[in-house]
């Protein structure tokens, strides 16, 4: 059974950071590209970043690039993200899972991250 353990999350403040971990099982965590998603209050979930199987390769959302950064600990199937320089916009629950995942995949509880002035 494919499950996903999001932790790390929190109230932040304004320009601060987090750092948020995945923790997976169920599937061979080396053989996916996986990534981070998060759904704000009122709006649909959306990606935020994704990255390569062995960890080399990242791609970011715009609203995210060259403040958040993704990686990956094939050895412990877990995958993290540093989030800096947070922003009220960063408000949102944020969920690990593969990248390319649908609403009909398998999906963790998430963790809330909420950031405050």
């Amino acid at each position: 059974q494919v499950q996903y353990v999001e932790s790390g999350g929190g109230l932040a403040q304004l320009g601060g950071s987090l750092r948020l971990s995945c923790e997976t099982s169920g599937f061979i965590f080396s053989e996916y590209m996986m990534a981070w998603y998060r759904q704000a209050p009122g709006k649909e979930r959306e990606l935020v970043t994704f990255i390569s199987r062995d960890g080399d390769r990242t791609n970011y959302a715009d609203a995210v690039k060259d403040r958040f950064f993704a990686s990956r600990d094939n050895a412990k199937n877990t995958l993290y993200l540093q989030m800096n320089s947070l922003k009220h916009e960063d408000t949102a629950v944020y969920y690990c899972n593969r990248y390319g995942a649908t609403g009909a995949s398998s999906w963790g509880q998430g963790t809330q991250v909420t950031v405050s002035s």
